[in-house]
């Protein structure tokens, strides 16, 4: 008896609920590996190829491509012991990995296989993939009676617990509905999209006939487009809006005389060696600056009431990608010399770039560093990345009248802006990191005081 293995969309990272189907890179009726890269998906954090802690036949694939898939929700269906010749050599086993992504793995021994000696195989018994080792569970020796209409069995492949659940919260009968999935199967959508037109049904059978309204406004317009906020875009608004709910921030900025932090610049490149990026360092200047002023690099606990303050600078930094903007991470920066800070930065930039940044790259800043000068503008008042407390903000470095040692001069001058968490700090405590950040761009030798 050949049996299918039903694996699941598993949890791709912290906070992670669901995940857009972008390419299938598998088939139905395809021979997979252990660990083999089975579909592409986008999350609100990155693109991540999944492979399946499976090897055999794949029997079924639930969801197109543009598909959102919840966490949970079934992915593929692997028949083990298939009558495909080179399945062993594939690797195909019932048994898992265990190496692959965050949230499922395998830790139970692999399962005996049985060879299929007819054309047609006997019923399979099915094992799910849910973030635990997988248990076999046996068929029934007979079909049960459906308890309820929603509860009637679908077409196969098997229909979602997790779609059955919400026709049966809603009081919808799957019998009548027609599957866009695989073989006839019903999705997510399918119910979503019936109980949106069950809706005006209800609503135009009990209210009496009404005029059809007059557009104006905006909706009296031709010629556009409704953009859906998923995905980066949507993760984006999500967490902007959230940090403008939570969080009672504050900005304060100050100009600063970035002519001896270029020219430093230029000394270190002239002699050699890798070339540091302007943003390394910044980025060193932030990290002494969080040395100093600590209460800068932290988050608040609001069900504990506390301010955690963070041994470790885990420094996020803006990047704009044709995916929309992202956050990657540099961890350990305090540890990162301006050699080092700079090929990270490279490297996470470029993985930006193709959209293969993992969720790991994506979280666990504690400090955001936003170079929006690169867009050509002078200022501008940052919103915190939540959970964090801080953003330091850096605008264009261009030639402005500045007074230098008593004389008008023309300097290379930047505005520095800083937005805190005021819960985690006053006003004196965020002047004096900005003031700090400041001394240090105006004279990269203050530096030496911390190194």
């Amino acid at each position: 008896m050949a049996q299918v293995l039903e694996f699941k969309l598993p949890d791709l990272g912290e906070g992670l609920t669901e995940a857009e189907i972008v390419r299938w890179l598998v088939q139905v009726g395809d021979v997979v590996a252990v660990d083999q890269p089975v579909v592409e998906v986008e999350t609100a954090k990155a693109m991540v190829e999944v492979p399946c802690p499976y090897g055999g036949v794949v029997t079924a694939r639930f969801g197109e491509e543009g598909t959102e898939l919840p966490v949970g929700a079934p992915l593929i269906t692997v028949a083990v012991g298939a009558p495909a010749a080179d399945v062993a050599e594939a690797g195909a086993g019932a048994g898992g990995s265990g190496n692959v992504l965050v949230g499922y793995g395998t830790s139970e021994a692999p399962a005996r296989r049985r060879r299929v000696r007819s054309a047609r195989p006997e019923p399979a018994a099915t094992v799910t993939v849910d973030g635990t080792a997988p248990t076999l569970s046996a068929p029934p020796a007979a079909p049960a009676a459906p308890a309820a209409p929603a509860e009637a069995p679908g077409p196969v492949p098997v229909i979602s617990p997790l779609v059955r659940r919400l026709a049966r919260e809603n009081g919808l009968d799957l019998r009548e509905l027609t599957g866009s999935g695989p073989e006839g199967l019903i999705l997510r959508s399918d119910v979503e999209n019936a109980l949106k037109a069950a809706v005006p049904r209800a609503e135009a059978a009990q209210a009496p006939p009404q005029p059809a309204p007059q557009p104006s406004g905006p909706a009296a317009l031709t010629g556009g487009r409704r953009v859906p906020l998923k995905g980066v875009r949507g993760a984006v608004a999500d967490k902007l809006s959230r940090s403008r709910r939570e969080i009672p921030d504050a900005t304060c900025w100050v100009d600063a005389d970035a002519t001896e932090l270029m020219r430093a610049r230029t000394a270190m490149n002239a002699a050699g060696g890798p070339k540091i990026s302007l943003l390394a360092l910044l980025a060193r200047i932030c990290t002494a600056a969080l040395a100093r002023f600590p209460e800068l690099n932290s988050t608040v606990d609001q069900a504990a009431r506390e301010v955690v303050q963070f041994d470790q600078v885990h420094l996020g930094f803006a990047a704009q990608t044709e995916r929309g903007l992202v956050v990657p991470v540099v961890r350990d920066a305090h540890a990162r010399d301006a050699e080092g800070l700079t090929a990270e930065f490279a490297r996470l930039t470029e993985a930006g770039r193709q959209g293969r940044l993992t969720p790991a790259d994506l979280t666990g800043g504690t400090f955001t560093l936003n170079n929006y000068g690169v867009f050509g503008v002078d200022g501008s008042t940052p919103i915190i990345n939540h959970p964090e407390a801080a953003m330091l903000g850096v605008g264009r470095i261009v030639p402005k009248p500045w007074v230098h040692e008593g004389e008008l001069a023309v300097r290379q001058v930047v505005q520095l802006s800083l937005t805190f968490d005021h819960r985690v700090c006053d006003g004196g405590t965020a002047g004096g990191f900005l003031r700090h950040v400041a001394d240090c761009v105006e004279q990269p030798a203050v530096l030496l005081r911390t190194l």
